[in-house]
């Protein structure tokens, strides 16, 4: 399906944090799908952004507790998944798997029944002084400014950091009865965007299972 988006990005040069951001986009692009391929986008933010050139690694609290990698496969609802480009994840048993649809996603799982169940990985490189997500700022604006900008409900906005690794995750209710989380981080010179996505009506059922799976995720091989 074509797809066309115009991004409007503004970033303070007072801050590593991102200010402002909009979305246009034509009725072909779904809000969930503008939705990720916004935060996969933010790789470009951090790569053009020059106040980041120098910039500590973090530049905000940090997160210094660790938080173990899931690897419960629940029950056989999850099985271990390793890709090639060098990461890992307990991907959905049974489910249809996707590589590569350029500007959307490097692989995607999706429900056999309902395609609107899925789950997607991207990545965008980023300068190699780019270390950590948290130069896109602290994990609870990031989350309200990703929301205000899809006309979304913030539920929750959270970090771990897990194997030496920062990972923001987003939970969103959108306008259009979806629900959606959104996971990010940066590792080996790239953002990395990881977005589950259901129906509101069932997202009590897949709860679990989604988190589990952004929780297994893991951008190098252990």
């Amino acid at each position: 399906m074509a797809r066309s988006l115009v991004l409007f990005l503004a970033a303070s040069v007072s801050t590593t944090a991102i200010t402002a951001f909009s979305i246009n986009d034509n009725a072909a692009v779904s809000r969930r799908e503008s939705f990720s391929q916004t935060a996969s986008l933010f790789g470009g933010v951090i790569a053009a952004s020059s106040v980041l050139v120098g910039a500590p690694a973090s530049s905000f609290a940090e997160v210094t507790d660790e938080t173990p990698k899931v690897s419960t496969r629940m029950g056989g609802l999850l099985e271990k998944y390793q890709d090639s480009r060098g990461w890992t994840i307990l991907a959905p048993s049974g489910w249809n798997k996707f590589d590569g649809e350029v500007g959307a996603y490097d692989v995607k799982w999706e429900d056999l029944v309902d395609p609107t169940e899925n789950i997607k990985i991207s990545s965008t490189p980023v300068k190699s002084t780019t270390t950590s997500v948290d130069v896109l700022g602290d994990v609870k604006e990031v989350g309200a400014k990703l929301a205000s900008s899809r006309n979304a409900k913030l539920i929750a906005a959270l970090e771990r950091q897990t194997d030496g690794i920062l990972f923001y995750t987003f939970d969103f209710a959108l306008d259009d009865g979806t629900h959606q989380l959104l996971q990010l981080c940066v590792n080996k010179g790239k953002i990395w965007s990881l977005d589950a996505n259901s129906k509101e009506k069932k997202f009590a059922k897949r709860k679990d299972l989604y988190y589990n799976i952004l929780g297994s995720f893991m951008p190098k091989l252990a």
